[in-house]
């Protein structure tokens, strides 16, 4: 699981300390992991670019192998040993700390090299793990689980409205930033070095967006035409709504939905920054908003909300935050809102349900169930992309309404 790493210094007790102090907040607090670490860089201002990818590099890493780390070192909340666990596991150089002097190395190693159940060796609780092999095989779920403990790659999107690929290329070069295109995507480019770009200054000028492959993947399969009436209908903060005003040209009219009005007060600024203008803002009140729409939209998107286990390499406190109730009172609702939102699709129109799971029973048999009480609609296609072809996971399926 771990690679060898490369000799480098040891780490100062103050950056490990951060780490710990994170980790009792994730783990005993129940914050998320990435406000954990916002909050935990934005107190320290002084801490340097390596220091501050130490500290959430190595946080992130303790949190998706948990489960393991706290089995090899015998406490699931004694944070500085499973700090320590995590330095003997990862082969790096170990700190010179009162802290670790209760770890014996060479029984972790042996403990580690002795495991063979796969929940603990993945670190995935019980739970997950069988409900994930239930429904995509033990094949399957095994080499899904491998690969969500990767770190993320990050992509950005060229915003075309302001640039074009090759152009941007050649901007970040000139900061030493090195991209590369991505196959199979046109707007995508991948970053090869991990570096913060949210303060870099063509980020502010909106020239890209932070933007996964398979999250872009669900604007390209959604096929608008500059002119379209287009409703998001479950925006977020506007990632695939800004997506969709570049592929439409600001052609047209895209309606962006949510129940949260603070996530379209972020979609209305991101929109200024892209120059996205063809986009308007729109909060759903009850079911009185959703029904003045129908028989209006030339394309729907319902990116549901979902389990989020596609997204696991981004967001890994997912695995011991998730649980069984949530996934089930998810999945109804999915099922709410294909039923009623498909509504707002003309005769002839197209929508795409999509989420970021990769459980058949949020996507294909959700759509399935979805057709079978509506028959006006019939499906043109689907896509799964799994965690293993290297981005995130995403299904999303293409569903016609009938003339």
């Amino acid at each position: 699981m771990f690679k060898k790493n490369k000799k480098q210094p040891k780490p100062h007790r103050v950056l490990l300390q951060a780490v710990v102090n994170a980790l009792q907040t994730i783990f005993t607090d129940n914050k998320y992991a990435d406000k954990v670490i916002e909050k935990t860089l934005k107190e320290n201002p002084k801490f340097g670019s390596r220091d501050r990818r130490f500290i959430a590099e190595t946080t992130y890493d303790i949190v998706r192998h948990y489960r393991l780390l706290a089995h090899l070192a015998g406490t699931a909340d004694g944070f500085w040993d499973i700090l320590g666990t995590y330095f003997i596991i990862r082969n790096l150089p170990m700190p010179d700390e009162r802290d670790f002097k209760n770890l014996n190395e060479k029984n972790i190693i042996d403990a580690y090299k002795a495991i063979k159940d796969q929940r603990i060796l993945q670190a995935y609780p019980d739970w997950l793990w069988e409900l994930c092999e239930s429904e995509l095989g033990k094949e399957v779920w095994e080499e899904q689980a491998k690969a969500l403990n990767k770190q993320a790659e990050v992509v950005l999107r060229v915003n075309t409205l302001k640039t074009k690929r090759e152009i941007l290329q050649k901007h970040l070069a000139e900061q030493e930033i090195e991209v590369e295109p991505l196959e199979g995507h046109d707007d995508a480019l991948i970053l090869l070095q991990r570096q913060n770009l949210f303060q870099n200054q063509l980020f502010k000028l909106g020239l890209f967006e932070l933007q996964d492959a398979g999250s872009q993947a669900i604007s390209e399969f959604l096929d608008v035409q500059p002119g379209m009436r287009v409703i998001d209908a479950c925006a977020g903060g506007g990632g695939k709504t800004l997506h969709i005003a570049a592929l439409m040209q600001n052609k047209g009219r895209i309606i962006s939905m949510d129940v949260t009005q603070w996530k379209l007060d972020e979609l209305k600024k991101r929109a200024r920054r892209a120059t996205a203008s063809n986009i308007e803002p729109r909060l759903i009140e009850g079911s009185k908003t959703i029904k003045r729409l129908e028989n209006t939209a030339d394309r729907l998107l319902l990116d549901v909300p979902c389990s989020g286990l596609g997204v696991i390499k981004r967001n890994p406190d997912a695995k011991w935050k998730l649980n069984q109730e949530f996934i089930e009172r998810t999945k109804a609702l999915q099922q709410k809102i294909l039923s009623e939102y498909s509504k707002m699709v003309k005769k002839g129109g197209e929508l795409v349900y999509s989420t970021c799971s990769i459980l058949p029973s949020e996507n294909r048999q959700q759509v399935d169930t979805f057709l079978e009480n509506n028959q006006d609609f019939e499906l043109v296609k689907d896509k799964s992309i799994m965690p293993s072809e290297g981005f995130d996971g995403f299904y999303m399926a293409l569903i016609k309404r009938k003339n």
